[in-house]
């Protein structure tokens, strides 16, 4: 049994492998992003996968198994409440404590004037970016840790080592998951390593999107600073995490530098120019990177299409599949293009309508692999999660 599974994990790779390397494997593969739905299939809340991020392994488990597909990402609800609420973070809103126990965790974005960087602080994070996020930021975000001159308490000193043991727990609790996908149920693991841009970690966690519109037009030589100090510390983290064996790709989570939330003009001259290197460098080193591309953005196209071909795996969500193909070529493989919407509310025969028309667009020649236009939450019904896994199994041979 175990050398089947094996057999069968093996098979699953080269498949996805193939695809995003711009080939045409057996079929199309299948890969989906599932968050908070695994909750959904397999009885639990919101909260109960939270809190608990062992049942979120288990009903990651559960659905790749029953649902048979090729690769998934080990818990894709990544916020665990045991390490949000030894650090006493800020940010987050967690289910069953500060939002209902049925509603997925959300991102607290924070008012400008409430921002954890304040404008005039530019300089001290480029200076040391790391030296500002560990006295500066850390104690602002957290609840219970202090910063520099601060009073000194108890309480400080054991979030500090409560957040590391968390830290230490969870993060070191990925490998035996991605094992246990490997030998209980065939399954790649989707990806490994995590990068952002470094305009996206100014948006997210320091100025917040409010902060940054006003920086980009009151500042944008801070900005832009910024983000070239942050460049190589976020190369750092991406490789730090990768697949020593340079199979699957390095997860790249975009999201201010889509439209609108830019302009064209601080896409080219800011985001851009900071990010492009990052991903030069990643495929230098023989990795790639998967742009899950949150949000709309087709008028920057043509700007992907100047990295090196196969270095990135293109996820579509709101752009059109076809578009995209057509302004990136075959040299890149493609994913995702079922919407959500239609996951969530529209009946099994349209979404297998939905994943014929993606696949006879854009797989014809392979280089596609199937998943929803973006992570999939609690409101996606399984019936037509079930039928876009099932279509495509059987539509996708090649």
């Amino acid at each position: 049994m175990a050398r089947d599974m094996e057999a069968l994990y093996q098979q699953r790779l080269k498949r996805y492998v193939t695809a995003m390397r711009g080939g045409k494997p057996d079929r199309v593969p299948i890969r989906p992003f599932v968050a908070e739905f695994i909750a959904t299939y397999a009885g639990y809340t919101c909260q109960e996968v939270a809190h608990d991020y062992t049942k979120a392994f288990e009903a990651t488990c559960r659905c790749a198994a029953d649902f048979d597909w090729d690769a998934t990402v080990p818990n894709m609800v990544y916020v665990w409440t045991g390490l949000t609420q030894a650090l006493g973070l800020r940010y987050y809103a967690i289910p069953g404590i500060d939002i209902s126990a049925g509603t997925g965790f959300q991102y607290k974005e924070p008012p400008e004037d409430g921002a954890y960087m304040q404008p005039q602080e530019y300089d001290a994070l480029i200076a040391d970016p790391v030296g500002f996020l560990y006295n500066v930021w850390l104690p602002r975000v957290s609840a219970d840790v202090r910063g520099p001159g601060e009073a000194n308490t108890l309480r400080n000193q054991a979030a500090l080592v409560k957040g590391g043991m968390a830290m230490m727990q969870y993060f070191n609790a990925f490998g035996p998951q991605c094992e246990r996908l490997r030998k209980e149920c065939g399954t790649v693991s989707a990806i490994a390593g995590i990068l952002k841009a470094p305009m996206d970690i100014l948006a997210d966690k320091l100025r917040g999107y409010l902060g940054l519109v006003t920086d980009l037009i009151d500042r944008p030589k801070k900005v832009l600073a910024a983000c070239e100090a942050l460049m190589p510390h976020l190369t750092w983290v991406a490789l730090s995490g990768a697949d020593p064996a340079k199979n699957v790709p390095i997860g790249w989570w975009m999201h201010r530098g889509c439209v609108p939330f830019v302009s064209r003009s601080h896409f080219e001259n800011i985001f851009w120019p900071t990010m492009k290197p990052i991903l030069q460098e990643l495929w230098r080193r023989g990795h790639q990177v998967l742009a899950y591309a949150e949000g709309k953005w087709a008028p920057h196209l043509e700007r992907f299409a100047e990295l090196p071909a196969g270095s990135i795996v293109y996820h579509c969500d709101r752009d059109d599949p076809l578009e995209v193909r057509r302004a990136l070529g075959d040299g890149f493989c493609l994913s995702g293009g079922i919407p959500n919407g239609l996951l969530a509310f529209g009946t099994p025969d349209q979404v297998r309508a939905r994943c014929k028309k993606v696949i006879d667009d854009v797989a014809r020649n392979g280089a596609y692999i199937m998943d929803a236009s973006a992570i999939m939450q609690n409101d996606a019904k399984v019936e037509n999660v079930r039928a876009m896994t099932d279509f495509t199994r059987e539509y996708g041979v090649y």
